[in-house]
């Protein structure tokens, strides 16, 4: 998508900001073991009134279950405080406040460490927690089995509460991740619960910076057209009282912010036009995108209606354990030599596991120049909820076969145990359900009530479709000639966005790319239930894959198991192309 991509093939002029006040909100973290340094960036490299951090996901919540299981007083983002060790003076003394979501499954707890971080820096510091969305000791009376962590995806609403009563810091456990953004900007602009259309805004904006440097070039399918994408600078929303917002980053830093950076994190696990959350329900095919100059795009339009009735709970189970071993073929007959080492370790092991997952990944070519290039691998993955069954009965099994098996036998690693794994599911259970509770600075607790209007989520009819193009010679290229992608994991699902930059181009692949040419470009998914959905005004398509990932990303063993080169794969894959739309295309901001 060009910087005209909303609004036609001519690139426009850049637009003004919003009138009003602005409330700069950056990111510092996209993920449980991002940059570092990035803390300490945001607060030197220029001004923020508000710095958020996104340290959960859904294979997040299992890992920090782990960590509780060992030690109670854990449960919480290690990181997260070590981060702040070196960096709170400084956020206390740029008056910038710091939401996050590192308490993971222990808020409280985050919160008292931070206070002894502050203490023995000789620090004043106003912390608040938001709990609530802990529903395991609840689990079996809610319906929902009997899992290792069971978190609700809580609102903005006990964020804002928490910053009104003055906090300096406000750690939450598991709420969504936009709602970092949302309740910094409640608060500023004294939104009420049926500000749709302005919390509908905020959580665009809180959507885009969620995953940091994804939306300043990183992870971008156009990378090569970026100039400087060594440091990819973390990315700001500035809001606005209306809930638009400008996206942009800190002068000087690397990436860089566009119509394109944007609409490639606003395509990012994501499934039909409404997009669900515990405050507003957003509206993204209403989502409007214009540069307004160097390093900054405006995001307007957004409209909201009010939120479903139920929340959505993150379920992680232990599933049992899982260990695998991988055999190096070489060379002539592949197919054979996977077959024979197939044959002998399951008729050799002990005790047959629960499941035997087989994956040949044939990277070898003809006559190559390399070793290397000769080879395939052939992997082997054991599941059983006995760990002796995929521990060294397993592993040391398929060890035995090096001296009596196919010609050139070797494997990548030594005999190994197992180690357990995780599933993941959604549940959902009545708002009401979870007791969202601020925890104040002065230790007050104030109860944050669900949503009192409601509306039962539905699809969104399929807009209108342009004219497809007339009919006319074509030229068979990777789709990704023209188009850009994104995917990522939802569970056991995947999707895919893939949009493309003018006019033209969309009345092309609107047409051209449906749920069969996906089946068909994509074998792997060619079994499974694939859904559609248009987003015009982003001259975008989302597909959402189910079960493609199985029980999600701690069960699955894929080659890609989160679903991120997905749609990469997709862009590699050949069709056939109007050759009008393939011109050289002007250059890019």
């Amino acid at each position: 998508m060009s910087d005209a991509a909303v609004e036609g093939a001519s690139p426009p002029a850049a637009v003004p900001a919003p009138a009003g006040e602005v409330l700069r909100i950056g990111n510092c973290s996209g993920f449980y073991g991002d940059r570092f340094a990035a803390m300490r960036e945001m607060l030197t490299d220029g001004p923020l009134d508000v710095l958020t951090g996104d340290y959960l996901a859904e294979l997040t919540m299992l890992i920090l279950g782990r960590d509780r299981m060992k030690d109670a007083s854990l449960g919480y983002a290690k990181t997260f405080v070590r981060q702040l060790e070196q960096c709170l003076a400084l956020a206390l003394e740029r008056g910038v406040r710091i939401v996050t979501n590192a308490g993971g499954l222990n808020p409280a707890g985050l919160a008292q460490r931070i206070r002894e971080v502050a203490a023995a820096a000789g620090l004043d510091v106003r912390v608040a927690h938001v709990e609530g969305d802990d529903l395991l000791p609840r689990a079996a009376e809610l319906g929902l089995g009997a899992p290792l962590t069971a978190n609700a995806y809580l609102g903005a609403w006990g964020i804002a509460e928490c910053l009104t009563a003055g906090a300096d810091v406000v750690v939450t456990g598991r709420v969504t991740d936009a709602s970092l953004v949302v309740g910094p900007a409640a608060a500023h602009f004294g939104w009420g619960r049926a500000d749709f259309d302005a919390l509908a805004g905020a959580v665009v904006a809180g959507h885009v910076i969620e995953c940091g440097t994804q939306a300043t070039g990183g992870n971008f399918a156009f990378f090569t057209e970026i100039a400087d994408l060594g440091r990819p600078g973390f990315p700001i929303a500035e809001l606005y009282p209306d809930g638009s917002s400008v996206i942009t980053k800190h002068p000087g830093t690397g990436g860089v912010v566009t119509v394109d950076t944007v609409a490639a994190q606003l395509m990012y696990e994501i499934q039909g036009a409404r997009y669900a959350g515990p405050d507003v329900t957003t509206r993204l095919d209403s989502i409007r995108l214009r540069p307004q100059g160097p390093d900054r795009v405006l995001i307007s339009g957004v409209t909201g209606e009010a939120p479903p009735p139920r929340l959505k709970v993150s379920l992680n189970t232990l599933g049992g354990f899982r260990n695998e071993m991988t055999f190096v073929l070489t060379g002539l007959d592949i197919e054979a030599k996977a077959q024979l080492a197939q044959r002998q370790l399951e008729s050799e092991l002990p005790a047959r596991p629960a499941e035997l997952e087989w994956t040949l990944s044939r990277l070898d070519r003809p006559d190559a120049d390399t070793e290397e290039r000769a080879s395939a691998l052939l992997r082997c993955v054991a599941r059983d909820p006995d760990p002796k069954v995929v521990g060294r009965r397993f592993s040391n099994t398929a060890v035995e076969l090096a001296l009596g098996s196919y010609p050139g036998c070797t494997l990548t690693s030594p005999p190994g145990d197992g180690s357990p794994y995780g599933v993941f599911t959604a549940g959902y259970v009545d708002a009401a359900a979870a007791a969202h509770t601020a925890v104040l600075p002065d230790g007050t607790r104030q109860a944050i009530a669900p949503a009192v209007t409601t509306t039962e989520l539905a699809e969104v009819a399929e807009p209108t479709l342009p004219q497809p193009l007339p009919a006319g010679p074509a030229r068979r290229v990777p789709l990704g000639t023209i188009a850009a992608a994104r995917s990522g994991d939802k569970g056991g699902n995947a999707n895919i966005g893939v949009w493309v930059r003018t006019d033209e181009q969309w009345r092309w692949l609107v047409h051209a790319l449906t749920v069969d040419e996906v089946r068909v470009l994509l074998p792997e998914t060619a079994k499974l239930p694939i859904t559609r959905h248009v987003l015009p005004n982003l001259r975008a398509l989302n597909f959402v894959i189910e079960g493609l990932l199985g029980q999600g990303v701690a069960y699955n063993a894929r080659f890609d198991p989160q679903a991120k080169g997905l749609g990469e794969w997709l862009r590699s894959r050949h069709v056939d192309v109007p050759v009008g739309l393939l011109a050289p295309e002007r250059g890019r901001s």
